[in-house]
């Protein structure tokens, strides 16, 4: 019943950020708020909102281990799953923009989490002795996202005749409230069953919440971005393939994190060095692959090399059981 239940969990999660993305952007419109502005900010938010609820779920019940190990392995799923399929299904472009800027930050965002939660920073936890994120650590992951928010506003509002943004389509104000709290309502649920159900299963199995978060919760809670992103690469809309998923990291550490962290501190799970790294270090393969391709994109045989990489790394964990 416990599996069942983390998969209607999955699903209901799923659901409802989609119920919250549509409900909420159509609101939006009908206050004549632009497509730019709906896309920089709901869609944005809304696609992070699966580990968002899973996270403040499991740090207000203080499962932190799945609180920390949902946002790396989300991470590291995001570049190397949902950036593989997608290259292997058509080969992804990325703009000058996304190389220069939210790539760095993606790579920047992995090794905050192998410093701050290995307490390289000693100084910031005020004098806290375990390793780990502390409330401090949380704030000025918050801090970090409220610079990049600004930034990437900026740029949308000031390159408005360059960006290429979706027709976001206006709804009845009732049917867009109603969507907007059964998607959040769903969310909540979801999280709850989620969390509750992962902690029981790792119990049983005699593994770490730390292995079930960055492997099963992590996959689950990705799944919004592995639908888009596939969809985009399908439709060979690849900015959107790539965009959707470094934004998502960025949004996991800097805003997820951060929240999570003021809400309770995240003490150092066992094999955070190596999920930390690899989150951190997927990206900067990422950054590589593109750098040394004439047409900055990522081939079909870069995107099969993703895959691999992942998969050598789900077998060390599961050697670690």
């Amino acid at each position: 019943m416990n599996y069942v239940l983390l998969i209607i969990g999955f699903a209901l999660l799923t659901i409802s950020a989609d119920w919250l993305i549509n409900g909420a952007s159509g609101l939006a419109k009908r206050l004549n708020i632009s497509d730019l502005v709906i896309g920089l900010t709901i869609v944005a938010f809304g696609t992070s909102a699966p580990e968002l609820v899973v996270n403040i779920v499991a740090a207000t019940e203080g499962s932190s281990d799945i609180a920390l190990t949902n946002i790396l392995g989300s991470n590291i799923i995001n570049t190397l799953i949902i950036l593989g399929i997608s290259a292997t299904i058509f080969p992804v472009a990325c703009k000058q923009s996304t190389y220069r800027i939210e790539i760095p930050l993606s790579v920047l965002a992995g090794l905050a989490v192998l410093l701050l939660g290995t307490n390289f920073f000693g100084l910031l936890h005020l004098g806290e002795s375990h390793n780990g994120v502390s409330r401090i650590d949380g704030i000025m992951l918050l801090a970090i996202f409220i610079c990049f928010c600004s930034y990437t506003i900026y740029q949308g509002l000031h390159n408005r005749d360059k960006a290429s943004t979706e027709s976001y389509e206006a709804m009845p104000i009732w049917k867009a409230i109603l969507l907007i709290v059964f998607g959040l309502a769903g969310l909540i649920i979801g999280g709850e069953l989620i969390v509750s159900n992962a902690v029981t299963i790792a119990k049983s199995w005699g593994i770490s919440e730390a292995v079930i978060g960055v492997t099963i919760v992590a996959l689950g809670t990705s799944l919004p971005e592995l639908a888009t992103s596939a969809m985009a690469a399908y439709k060979k809309n690849t900015d959107l393939a790539i965009g959707n998923v470094i934004g998502s990291n960025i949004f996991n550490v800097f805003f997820v994190l951060g929240i999570s962290a003021t809400i309770r501190p995240l003490p150092s799970h066992e094999n955070l060095q190596i999920d930390a790294a690899m989150a951190a270090g997927s990206s900067l393969l990422l950054l590589l692959f593109i750098a040394i391709s004439r047409k900055r994109n990522i081939n079909r045989i870069e995107g099969i090399a993703m895959l691999t990489i992942y998969g050598i790394y789900l077998a060390w964990l599961l050697t670690t059981l």
